[in-house]
């Protein structure tokens, strides 16, 4: 029997019905209306606005939380069979519903107070009401206790001033998760569009997630109700806990563009002729394809174990960490490969590598570069913090 290129330890018969038909979905999904425009739109710069509502549609939004609040109740392993389906189209979608769902819906589940799930979620969920997550700031990229932006108290209200950097959706939300220093330590804001001070501009002449909107927020005496204040977290804890939510997904999502590449690269290696025969005949080539299958079946076990121990509650965060690094570099690694198999058709965005290879530099950056999840291992196996 043979195997599948792209599955070669048949990981397609570990998930149940239900998980390959989310699998199934998304992929029909991503093929029939991501990757017939999304070359276009890296070209452009522009996120494509119109797949909104069919993402919403197909309950990809908060797709985890629970069905009163308009989520569809899937378990940790179908969302990221989601994230995977997503990014093997454009790493700029998945991102869109990561944040949408882990980094905005997540926080309000988690931490906020049953008026606001109601309020927020299902326009939420609906694409109605679309969230940023406002967290990383100019000066702190991989430092986040480092926080410049506070929030004062003023009778019922509070008043925010600061900036965040690199917000992912800044210019397409309605709504904002601000993090915040506050006298009772960090805390949690959403903040909306249109509220007096508030302003977001979109970072332009980006050369990765050109397909995606990435925003700076700026905060000018913003006058918050405390209505909208999360009331149920403080600290670091709040935001490092939605970032576990988003990097868990992470770690699917570029196993998705590593098959992309992987996929482009072996049917262009099999029409390919040079020196009289097809380039997927040379030992050469051979071998890095071998190597790319070894590299995502590897990670396709790790985020598969990792979706059932969250499932079963008992997920740590380093071994989020650790899938998100070995993911996020075997994919990255795999697109360059890919981009070089091609030639120099690679350089071009009518062949998806290298535009996946340029994404990939902000996801292996991005929650968390790999240097800090590097060392997040190494304290969990020394014991000792060498950040």
């Amino acid at each position: 029997m043979a195997l599948h290129p792209y599955d070669l330890y048949d990981v397609r018969s570990m998930l149940s019905e239900e998980e390959q038909a989310v699998q199934d979905t998304v992929a029909r999904f991503t093929d029939e209306r991501v990757l017939p425009i999304i070359g276009d739109a890296f070209d452009q710069g522009r996120f494509p606005r119109e797949l909104i509502a069919e993402i919403a549609e197909l309950g990809l939004l908060g797709s985890t939380l629970p069905e009163q609040y308009g989520g569809g109740g899937l378990n940790s392993v179908s969302y990221g069979l989601i994230c995977q389906e997503l990014e093997r189209g454009d790493s700029g979608i998945r991102s869109f519903v990561s944040v949408q769902s882990s980094l905005c819906m997540y926080p309000i589940f988690a931490y906020g107070t049953e008026e606001q799930k109601k309020r927020w979620l299902p326009d939420m969920a609906a694409g109605r009401v679309i969230g940023c997550f406002g967290l990383t700031e100019p000066h702190g990229g991989s430092d986040p206790a480092n926080m410049k932006t506070v929030a004062r108290k003023d009778g019922g209200d509070w008043v925010i001033n600061g900036a965040k950097m690199w917000i992912t959706n800044g210019n397409l939300a309605d709504i904002a998760i601000v993090w915040a220093q506050t006298d009772d330590g960090i805390q949690s804001f959403v903040v909306e569009k249109g509220m007096a001070g508030f302003a977001a501009q979109e970072i332009k002449h980006k050369m990765s997630l050109r397909a995606s909107v990435t925003s700076s927020l700026f905060f000018d005496n913003v006058r918050v109700p405390e209505a909208n204040r999360l009331p149920n977290v403080k600290g670091l804890k709040g935001p490092l806990g939605c970032l576990t939510q988003a990097r868990y997904g992470i770690t699917w999502g570029p196993i998705g563009a590593a098959i992309a590449c992987l996929d482009e690269a072996l049917n262009y290696s099999k029409e390919r002729i040079l020196f009289d025969r097809p380039l997927a005949a040379n030992q050469a080539a051979q071998l890095r394809l071998a190597d790319m299958a070894r590299r995502i079946t590897s990670g396709q076990l790790l985020s598969l174990q990792l979706g059932r121990l969250k499932d079963a509650g008992k997920m740590a965060p380093t071994q989020v960490s650790l899938a998100k690094w070995n993911n996020c570099r075997m994919a990255i690694d795999i697109a360059r490969d890919c981009r070089d198999l091609l030639g120099g058709a690679g350089i071009t965005t009518e062949h998806a590598a290298i535009r996946h290879a340029l994404n990939l530099e902000s996801v292996i950056t991005y929650e968390g570069t790999e240097t800090v999840h590097q060392l997040v291992v190494g304290r969990e196996l020394t014991g000792i913090n060498a950040f």
